[in-house]
């Protein structure tokens, strides 16, 4: 019987996490260990602490996606650092100009924060689809209330 590679993977969680963080795929991450990814999908059934490792990588990139979003859609201001060499007396001099500038918000940014984060106040791209999928919810539940208390509610 082959010898589990799991002691080698679970010296290099938090290489994994930070691969996750990083935007690597499993199958990426699979070859960064030297796994195959059937034996991975199983060390992440068998192992929790990888799983873990994974997502609180994710939710890092997540997180800092949405926050620079956030900060698109309202507007920013940044520094912007420019730096020239010109010739004063014969001799090349360095020259350091340092600008403040204004990002103005993004619409298209602010869109996709509401879209996703304010659907109960309609902000979505269907909200007939919305107020549909809320009812479809309503007559799944009461068809699930029906198979399990029967038909005495009607």
């Amino acid at each position: 019987m082959a010898t589990s590679k799991w002691p080698q993977v679970q010296v290099k969680l938090l290489l994994v996490e930070r691969w996750a963080r990083d935007g690597l795929t499993e199958e990426q991450i699979c070859k960064n260990l030297g796994v195959s990814r059937s034996i991975f999908n199983v060390y992440k059934n068998e192992h929790p602490d990888l799983l873990d490792a994974l997502k609180k990588g994710r939710e890092v990139a997540i997180t800092e996606v949405e926050n620079a979003l956030f900060k698109r859609a309202l507007g920013f201001n940044y520094e912007e650092t420019k730096v020239s060499i010109r010739v004063v007396g014969g001799k090349e001099v360095k020259f350091t100009e340092k600008t403040t500038k204004y990002q103005a918000p993004d619409v298209a940014a602010c869109s996709i924060l509401l879209k996703n984060k304010d659907k109960e106040r309609g902000w979505s791209d269907n909200p007939q689809k919305l107020e549909l999928d809320k009812l479809m919810f309503e007559f799944h539940k009461k068809i699930e209330e029906a198979k399990v208390f029967g038909n005495e509610n009607n």
